[in-house]
């Protein structure tokens, strides 16, 4: 099998389908990983995501929210009040939005690599 992860599995992880057919759902509710796919019965409870997408998550809107927040700082010296109202929103939102996909990517990752047991499903697909 080529262990090759693929813009196609990153899809897959992103849109939190599972990695081995594409149909099912990956996610059981918002951040536990299913058990297994329900189209094609791959068993996904081998993936060791841990902490990993939420640094990564973490690390991505923090660079962004505060190179954004230094410049609005910088050219209107706004009220502290305009800062949090407008970055607690906005931290709040894009961690919400942005956790589950990179989960879906870091298990599909997981997946296509074989590592935690998943390397006898992925050789099967």
């Amino acid at each position: 099998m080529d262990k090759k992860f693929t813009f196609e599995d990153f899809s897959r992880g992103w849109r939190g389908r599972c990695p081995a057919c594409g149909e099912g759902k990956m996610f059981a509710s918002f951040l536990k990983v299913a058990d297994k796919c329900p189209h094609c019965a791959t068993e996904l409870h081998h993936h060791r995501a841990d902490d990993l997408p939420a640094y990564i998550v973490v690390i991505f809107t923090g660079h962004l929210l505060v190179a954004l927040a230094l410049d609005i700082e910088f050219r209107y010296s706004p009220p502290f009040w305009v800062h949090a109202a407008l970055w607690v929103p906005a931290l709040a939102l894009s961690i919400g939005l942005l956790l589950q996909p990179v989960k879906g990517v870091i298990v599909a990752l997981q997946w296509r690599l074989g590592m935690h047991g998943f390397a006898r499903e992925a050789d099967e697909h």
